[in-house]
């Protein structure tokens, strides 16, 4: 049994106290919470019947959990983890894992000296029609792929960023390419391979934040392809998709819903059946863009660290859409195209 703790008891620590605190997650329990407000902590510790703290260094000291899972605002994630890492246990970062590749690569090297395993949140690679995707991808069944698309249109209007000092701020938090489209352009470029360069646009629309509400960008993989990503939290009066398209010599498939949940379209060369039934069975319908894919996800960190074998998302993966997002804010800045 893995003892799990929380540092940060936010709007998405509800999504995974609710997993770990409920036993919903086998080999796993939550043992404390940690926030520096107080009544959060509380909230929380009470919520679940477990131990809360308002310090860090006092939870690893008073509890010693296996695992330390970091839900704080982006900005501070490399702060937190390079601190815990020094109590030698494995840490859970969730999106993005950074705000710069520097402080990605310091969390990267602060877990490997202390010996302890760096995990970064992407759930959405666990909704059945992603590993569909995925599945058809590795199988090469798109031949040469030449065109693969994103599309985050969510709605995060003026009362969301109110609701904390550092939602919007580039210090802090980042726009909607680094915290909201984050999850998709981690699956492009999963799917598509590595980025040779990218160029981008970008824009704050209706909300008064540092940050970008809305971007666009092009990009030209290595292996010659090209990719779109347009990304916005602008959509009004609600959300309206989170969807990814792939196209390739030999097929094309096109994952939407408002979190990649359902398969709108799927056709390859030589498929006759009607796949009908198919595009149902590996389709969800969350009620959040959050999706039901934060399940797997612990199941796959959980059953890496009993069996000491690799999980599907580490830090270095984590670091590859990171590096894709700089490379795009750096476009934003210098209004030219930005080789990787």
């Amino acid at each position: 049994m893995l003892n799990i703790a929380l540092l940060g008891c936010g709007r998405i620590a509800q999504t995974h106290a609710d997993l770990l605190g409920n036993g919903k997650v086998p080999h796993a329990k939550l043992v404390a919470v940690t926030d520096v407000f107080s009544e959060k902590a509380k909230q929380f510790g009470t919520q679940y019947h477990v131990p809360w703290f308002t310090n860090a260094q006092d939870m690893m000291s008073k509890v010693n959990p296996d695992v330390v899972v970091i839900l704080t605002e982006s900005g501070s994630h490399a702060k937190h983890t390079i601190e815990l890492a020094q109590f030698g246990k494995h840490i859970i970062v969730e999106k993005p894992m950074a705000l710069s590749l520097n402080d990605a690569d310091a969390m990267i090297k602060a877990c490997e000296d202390n010996g302890c395993r760096l995990f970064i949140v992407k759930q959405n690679r666990f909704n059945p029609a992603v590993v569909q995707l995925r599945k058809a991808a590795d199988e090469h069944r798109f031949g040469k792929l030449v065109l693969g698309t994103i599309r985050v249109r969510w709605n995060r209007d003026q009362a969301y960023y109110d609701q904390a000092a550092w939602r919007g701020t580039k210090k802090n938090d980042g726009g909607v390419l680094g915290n909201q489209a984050i999850h998709f352009i981690d699956l492009l470029r999963s799917i598509m391979g590595g980025v040779e360069s990218v160029f981008a646009k970008g824009i704050t629309a209706l909300v008064n934040i540092e940050a970008e509400d809305t971007a666009v960008a092009v990009l030209k993989f290595k292996n010659g392809a090209l990719g779109v990503i347009e990304a916005t939290n602008a959509a009004r009066p609600s959300d309206l998709e989170g969807s990814v398209s792939i196209l390739g010599e030999k097929g094309s498939v096109e994952i939407g819903g408002i979190a990649m949940n359902r398969i709108i379209h799927w056709n390859f060369v030589g498929d006759t059946a009607d796949n009908t039934d198919f595009k149902s069975e590996f389709s969800t319908s969350p009620d959040h863009v959050y999706g039901f894919g934060h399940s797997d996800f612990y199941n796959d960190v959980v059953n890496s660290i009993r069996t000491n074998t690799p999980s599907l998302i580490d830090g270095y993966e984590g670091r590859k859409s990171l590096e894709i997002i700089s490379a795009i804010y750096q476009s934003i800045e210098q209004g030219k195209e930005i080789l990787l």
